[in-house]
């Protein structure tokens, strides 16, 4: 026995140690394969992001969940580890002779190459942004993510979820480090992101540590829990705990970041674009090429949105005419048509509820007839879900969640209901589609299940891509014969106008020194869209420079390609077949999926 187990032995030690070399000469050198260099790169990034692990949920199923206690290092320095890292790895991206690659594995070599250099090149502008706003940033994102995303399923879920509650005043303590270095290099948000960030905190803290939304969301799924698992007493007393770490941690760091944006309330006077920050002319034109993928300037975009924006009124104002809305400028011919009763709910719970139950109708409609348009669907399901009311205020009027890798829970389409009369009826497909099915959930799903790719692929993010394809989704739905309602084909007319008039309110926000209240005054004369709607969107253009140029330029390139084959296929077109080419390869520059859908379009003519 002794010599087989030598026999055996000797050779197995010597495959552990080639194998454990193979690892550590992967983790710490040049990977022999580029695979493992993405997997590496991936791993190292998500390692140091709890929060992202969280939401993705690929370790769970392995047993491995010790993240979900933690929340990410948020500090200066660990921001300079990371862009020094970023900047190790692109060399040695580099390093790996790309004319050898051919398929998957050149287009793989292009995204990666193209998304890291991208945000090198952002280097200049680290600290031109606003991290802490009233859109997102801890005050927000961390309750969002705790009581939306984070699972509770059994103790040890339990104890992540109230250790991570200490972790809230060391990440509150890293952002204001990051928010006073901004202030010295001249960033300091604009007046409106002050005034409401200390209205959101304030409304946060209202309720004190056991009226906390953290409180009492924890209270809700410590009940969901079988009694079997947990008495009344144990529950009473982790109750007890979650108060206690609310109070002594939470509550506190919240004070401190209130403290602070208190301060800059003297300071921040204006409500500027992006001009008006160091640089803030280059910055702008990197941060339109980072959104669109493209290399336009401010003053094209502009005159594209002016040329849209022409349009789609023309269309709009014959909708209104037929339907006897034809009295009046554009924006009051709306605000009646949306008066009207057949196009409201109630104001009232049972009201809210139907709304919520309209849109799953409406998914459930559309998810049921995508055969004749997709080859490849999605396996997550799509759920609708209302912004948690502590968010409402100040978040735009829908919004979509990825469902987690492991498909234990499925994909968040969030509706804003804090005012009912917001929500038009014949406006409400064209969200449903954006959002849900065949937009953001589709496409998302259908990145996240790829298979033989490397796992940036399923999860990179490109605006355009995305973000024009929800909106190419929109006029999909018309045209498979969804939106036959003329009021429900305004509605998509109406959904395209206030991505076209984002061209130029942007841009001339940013580059053409408009002021918020002359964008808010052309948002509302054009899309006929409800003033607080219309407010909202206005300041979350001026906190996120460019990325509301991703709508239209991404839905116009995919239109442009799609034209692009049926011309060069004719009868050989088959649209299951283009918009296979378009998801099943994940998110990718615009340039870059042009060259697939020509690589396509060479393919198909040679057989």
């Amino acid at each position: 026995m002794k010599r087989v187990l030598k026999w055996f032995g000797i050779p197995l030690l010597g495959l552990v140690l080639l194998a454990g070399s193979l690892l550590a000469h992967s983790w710490y050198f040049k990977p022999l394969s580029i695979d493992w260099f993405y997997g590496r790169v991936f791993i190292r990034f998500a390692l140091d992001n709890p929060e992202l692990l969280t939401q993705l949920r690929i370790l769970e199923p392995v047993g491995i969940r010790s993240h979900n206690r933690k929340l990410a290092d948020a500090s200066i320095l660990h921001e300079d580890r990371m862009l020094a890292r970023l900047k190790e790895d692109y060399v040695t991206l580099h390093q790996y002779n790309a004319g050898e690659f051919t398929g998957q594995d050149r287009l793989s070599h292009e995204i990666f190459d193209y998304f890291v250099s991208m945000h090198l090149r952002g280097e200049s502008w680290r600290y031109h942004n606003y991290p802490v706003n009233q859109l997102f940033g801890v005050q927000s994102e961390l309750p969002h993510l705790m009581t939306q995303t984070q699972q509770i399923n059994d103790l040890t879920d339990v104890e992540h979820y109230l250790a991570r509650l200490t972790e809230f005043p060391r990440k509150f303590d890293q952002v204001i480090e990051g928010l006073r270095l901004r202030e010295q290099k001249g960033v300091i948000p604009p007046k409106f992101v002050v005034e409401k960030v200390i209205d959101q905190i304030s409304r946060i803290l209202a309720p004190g540590a056991k009226g906390n939304t953290l409180t009492v969301s924890f209270k809700e799924t410590l009940d969901k829990l079988p009694a079997n698992r947990l008495n009344s007493a144990a529950r009473a007393v982790l109750l007890a705990r979650a108060e206690q770490a609310v109070s002594a941690s939470v509550i506190p760091a919240y004070d401190r970041l209130a403290a602070y944006f208190e301060i800059l309330r003297t300071k921040a006077t204006r409500n500027d674009g992006a001009w008006a920050l160091p640089d803030g002319g280059t910055y702008y034109q990197y941060a339109i090429e980072l959104n669109t993928t493209t290399r336009m300037t401010a003053n094209q975009i502009y005159a594209l949105g002016l040329t849209e924006v022409a349009r789609i009124k023309a269309e709009m104002e014959r909708i209104l005419d037929n339907a006897g809305y034809s009295e009046g400028t554009l924006a009051e011919r709306f605000h009646r048509l949306g008066n009207s009763p057949s196009q409201r709910y109630l104001a009232t719970d049972e009201g809210r509820t139907q709304v919520l139950s309209d849109y799953q109708a409406i998914i459930s409609e559309m998810t049921a007839g995508l055969d004749p348009y997709f080859g490849t669907k999605p396996m997550a399901k799509v759920v609708v879900k209302r912004v948690p009311p502590f968010a409402e205020k100040t978040s735009p009027a829908a919004y979509y969640n990825a469902a987690p890798m492991d498909g234990s829970q499925p994909g968040m389409f969030f509706v804003n209901l804090r005012d009912v009369s917001e929500i038009k009826r014949y406006g409400m497909r064209t969200v449903a589609y954006h959002e849900a099915v065949p937009g953001h959930h589709l496409q998302i799903a259908i990145a996240q299940g790829l298979k033989g790719l490397p796992f940036f692929r399923r999860v990179v993010h490109f605006a355009a891509y995305q973000e024009g394809w929800a909106l190419y989704a929109e006029r999909l739905a018309w045209e498979a014969g969804y939106q036959k309602n003329p009021l429900d084909d305004l509605g998509r007319l109406q959904a395209e106008m206030f991505r076209a008039v984002r061209l130029v309110v942007d841009t001339g926000m940013h580059a053409n020194r408009w002021s918020r209240e002359q964008a808010i005054e052309y948002m509302s004369e054009n899309t006929g869209m409800h003033q607080a709607e219309v407010v909202t969107e206005i300041e979350r253009y001026l906190v996120s420079p460019g990325q509301a140029l991703a709508y239209k330029i991404g839905m116009l390139k995919i239109l442009e390609l799609r034209e692009r084959v049926q011309r060069a296929l004719g009868s050989k077109f088959d649209i299951r077949e283009f918009h296979d080419e378009i998801l099943t390869n994940g998110a990718m520059p615009l340039a870059v999926l042009e060259r697939v859908v020509d690589a396509y379009i060479a393919r198909k003519r040679s057989h």
